[in-house]
């Protein structure tokens, strides 16, 4: 019973010290509860200033002993400093604030919390200054009066068949309207260092080393350069590859690539200024074994300047190795210096002569009447081709409607076709009883060519 007794006796004892232990704790607990009444808890900043432990009734003086003191530095991009104190700009305690909802958000019995968890406050009306002031020191800063480096995106060379991208160029041009937001948002939040490229106070490029479309573009401008056309023109041939379309290429701001259309078109039209035949002086042998020019003229070739022009962008866009001949307008029998070929009629104005060969064979000859030049109605001279061939037509003219057998246009409504009402061909006929323009034949003359020409048949008039 005894034994008994003791252990009661203890357990006793350890029960009246725990409660001694809690009644201590809470004793000491709400102590410092009635401490934070009117003092901050542990670990408390309000507008950058640590307060921590302070009492509420010393927070004007420690605020004016702050801000006596009080500079911001301004770290620029090349690591230079700039200060802003509160001097320059007038900033003073402002005694009428809200600070009272600190206060009620630190409620003194959470303060155990502040031993482990930090606060920091900002109350927007903690601090004034003068605006103009600081509009007038922010005007003074070094980073806005040194000569400007514009912030440029990365670019693109064309060296050796090829692309590289070049680094881009940060620069020092400072975006001013964020400058001033983000001075007077430091300024009124008590802090004391500005990074202005952390706070992306500078116009940065927007495209860098490391943007996937820089590596987009450079890939697609080494797609066109990779093009090689090789243009044939019968034993001649031209080469577009990467070293002429580099020249074409730009790159937008938003690091588009962007074919100039214009300067394809020019290189079409070039290749068609020194390939195109039509109309060019050509030295013809006559049947009568002499070598005149013929000049002007329809016949010949000629390249389809927008249609190949088009046809050529694709091509780049598809980055083709390719060997093509360009779009045609109209193509002659052969390419080469003599592009006639040796199927062709031959009229003589002045012999008012027509020779009519097919595959190098005389098919057929004779005389003809031509347009009356005193007339204004002279027979152009020129390489032509048959446009079409009609039997049995009607041709009407200001004052003339007439039935023809044989109707074969190669220059507008000028063309060759019989003429039954004529007794007589040749000499000087033309010059004095001469047709509208057509060149007159004998019936039989006009049916052998009819049976035996093919459209695109050249046909060479000339004078001698």
């Amino acid at each position: 019973m005894k034994h008994i007794s003791i252990k009661k006796l203890v357990k006793c004892e350890v029960t009246k010290n725990i409660i001694i232990l809690i009644a201590s704790i809470l004793l000491v607990y709400l102590l410092i509860a009635l401490y934070f009444t009117n003092h901050f808890f542990f670990n408390t900043v309000i507008n950058g200033v640590d307060v921590s432990l302070k009492a509420h009734d010393d927070l004007e003086d420690i605020m004016r002993s702050y801000i006596n003191n009080y500079k911001l530095q301004l770290i620029e991009r090349n690591m230079e400093i700039e200060e802003i104190t509160a001097q320059d700009i007038g900033m003073q305690y402002h005694k009428k604030n809200s600070i009272s909802e600190i206060y009620r958000l630190q409620s003194s019995f959470k303060w155990i919390g502040s031993l482990l968890k930090k606060h920091k406050y900002y109350v927007d009306d903690l601090f004034i200054y003068d605006k103009d002031r600081l509009g007038n020191r922010i005007n003074e800063l070094s980073c806005l009066n040194k000569d400007m480096i514009e912030p440029q995106d990365v670019s693109f060379k064309y060296s050796n068949g090829s692309y590289e991208i070049m680094k881009e160029v940060y620069g020092n041009r400072v975006n001013e309207d964020k400058l001033r937001e983000v001075i007077e948002m430091s300024i009124l939040k008590g802090e004391t260092k500005l990074d202005l490229n952390e706070n992306l106070c500078y116009e940065n490029p927007r495209y860098t080393l490391s943007s996937d479309k820089a590596s987009e573009t450079k890939d697609l401008l080494n797609k066109y350069v990779s093009t090689k056309i090789t243009y044939i023109f019968g034993s001649e041939n031209e080469v577009l590859d990467g070293d002429i379309i580099y020249q074409w290429l730009s790159v937008d701001e938003d690091l588009e690539v962007v074919i100039n259309e214009k300067a394809v078109l020019e290189y079409i039209q070039r290749l068609s200024k020194k390939y195109d035949t039509v109309g060019i002086p050509r030295d013809f042998k006559t049947s009568t074994n002499k070598i005149v020019e013929v000049k002007g003229g329809f016949y010949g070739w000629k390249i389809n300047s927008s249609a190949e022009a088009e046809a050529l962008l694709e091509n780049i866009k598809h980055g083709e190795i390719i060997v093509k001949e360009p779009k045609y307008a109209q193509k002659a029998v052969s390419r080469g210096k003599d592009d006639i070929g040796d199927t062709y009629v031959e009229i003589n104005l002045t012999w008012q002569y027509l020779w009519f060969y097919k595959a190098g064979k005389l098919i057929t000859n004779g005389a003809i009447v031509t347009g009356n030049p005193n007339r204004g109605n002279g027979t152009d001279t020129g390489v032509y081709m048959l446009n079409y061939k009609q039997k049995g037509a009607t041709l009407r003219g200001g004052s003339y409607e007439v039935k023809v057998t044989y109707w074969m246009p190669f220059n507008g409504n000028i063309g060759i076709h019989d003429a039954s009402w004529r007794y007589t061909f040749g000499r000087d006929i033309y010059k004095t009883n001469g047709s509208h323009g057509c060149v007159n034949t004998p019936v039989y003359l006009a049916k052998i060519i009819f049976e035996n020409i093919e459209e695109g048949t050249p046909i060479i008039c000339y004078e001698e």
